[in-house]
């Protein structure tokens, strides 16, 4: 048991919030949907990148620190 390596989490409760999430990731692939066809390269869709990772984070954020040690 010993030589097992260590499991993180993480990726486990990010799997099990992007459900929560679906909201935000509408509206990033929404913007991506909308600016598919920009030659000019000056829209961009970060901010609704930004919002769908703070909902996974902040739903992440409630359940990882109580199974770190």
């Amino acid at each position: 048991m010993a030589d097992e390596e260590p499991v993180d989490p993480k990726q486990y409760l990010e799997d099990t919030c992007k459900p929560k999430c679906i909201r935000p990731l509408r509206a990033y692939q929404a913007c991506v949907k909308r600016i598919k066809g920009d030659e000019t390269g000056h829209k961009h869709c970060t901010g609704q990148y930004f919002d769908y990772w703070k909902c996974i984070d902040d739903c992440v954020a409630l359940k990882l620190f109580d199974k770190l040690k």
